[in-house]
């Protein structure tokens, strides 16, 4: 069984995206996807040998810290671009109107967060959807998804949608060797040949 590790809990868009990956690539039937709590854990299972690949998002804040401190024993092995679950501003029908917005900060400028009195960060959007339920929160950057399944307990109050993100692949061999590894036929190559 091939292991991968991602940023849980589960339902997270990382994992989302990993499932999607895997698919992919054809190896879902033959492949888990252990969540960690942190990148850091992820790391720390690659380097151990308990997995074989770690799945992160470019625009994840703890990215670079990751390629960083573990660039002698981690190597980005592959990249790809997903869309990400549907978003939305998601309110608890209780909060009529909400000062605070919890979100994940690699959302924030996905709205003008100007409205909002206070911006209260989350290491993930699935935390922020669970704290709108839980209460903790009456306002917050969530998976569209949430409103739709808890139409009693929460609303969407500004529709997003999917943003298109640079997925990462980590592994323990690096493949780049000191070359450039891109893909010479990509769409984006195409278009340039094209413009050419």
């Amino acid at each position: 069984m091939i292991g991968f590790v991602t940023l849980g809990p589960p339902g997270s868009n990382h994992e989302w995206v990993t499932r999607r990956y895997l698919a992919l690539q054809g190896v879902d039937g033959r492949a888990r996807i252990d969540l960690v709590a942190g990148f850091d854990e992820g790391a720390a299972r690659l380097i151990a040998g308990s997995a074989d690949f770690m799945v992160q998002c470019a625009a994840h804040p703890d990215t670079a810290a990751i390629v960083g401190r573990y660039r002698r024993q981690l190597f980005v092995v592959d990249t790809f671009i997903s869309p990400s679950q549907e978003l939305a501003v998601v309110s608890r029908r209780d909060a009529a109107a909400p000062r605070a917005l919890a979100l994940q900060p690699a959302t924030r400028d996905y709205v003008d967060t100007r409205r909002w009195e206070v911006l209260r960060p989350e290491p993930t959007v699935s935390a922020v959807g669970q704290g709108l339920l839980d209460g903790r929160h009456e306002a917050g950057i969530a998976f569209a998804q949430l409103a739709v399944e808890h139409p009693e307990l929460l609303r969407v109050d500004e529709f997003i949608g999917t943003v298109d993100d640079a997925w990462i692949v980590y592994g323990c061999e690096p493949v780049a060797r000191g070359a450039l590894v891109a893909w010479p036929d990509s769409p984006a190559a195409q278009r340039l040949r094209r413009m050419g």
